[in-house]
């Protein structure tokens, strides 16, 4: 309740992470954090929209958030369902197409079967993080020492977080 008091009167995060919907992945557990220490933005696959550039860009920007963290992890659903849908042909339903589209550029070509998923994963934070580290905004802050973009995965079975370079 104190923490929820305190916070009340602003928030100073030292870290946005971008995250997945999963529901097994949240970050402030994941990283034993409270209330007003992370900033968390999340999409499935960690997709990057309009949407969600501007939440991390008010972070960033606004609060002045030094570090960014894009963290996919394994068994991703939406990336299971990119990679299905590549394979197949398949239409997704609804919007999930969308998020299909999104992280299509990322799939490995080179492995099949659960390989290619668990790779893809990988691959998918790396394609994210390029993206949001080409942002002008973003990539002035980076140039000046002031904003580090950096991937991870986090495994399910382990839970064990581990950078992705």
């Amino acid at each position: 309740m104190a923490d929820r008091t305190a916070a009340v009167s602003g928030q100073h995060p030292f870290a946005l992470i971008l995250g997945c919907v999963d529901s097994r992945v949240a970050p402030e557990l994941i990283f034993d954090q409270g209330i007003g220490d992370l900033m968390t933005v999340r999409s499935g696959g960690e997709v990057l929209d309009e949407a969600v550039l501007g939440s991390i860009a008010f972070g960033v920007i606004e609060l002045g958030i030094p570090l960014v963290m894009v963290l996919g992890h394994q068994s991703c659903g939406a990336v299971s369902a990119a990679v299905r849908a590549d394979e197949t042909g398949e239409e997704l339903p609804a919007h999930i197409g969308y998020l299909a589209e999104r992280i299509r550029p990322a799939i490995d070509r080179e492995r099949t079967g659960p390989a290619r998923v668990d790779a893809t994963i990988t691959a998918n934070v790396r394609h994210v993080r390029a993206l949001l580290a080409g942002e002008p905004e973003l990539a002035a802050r980076v140039d000046a020492g002031r904003l580090a973009i950096v991937g991870a995965r986090y495994e399910l079975g382990s839970q064990v977080v581990h950078r992705v370079r």
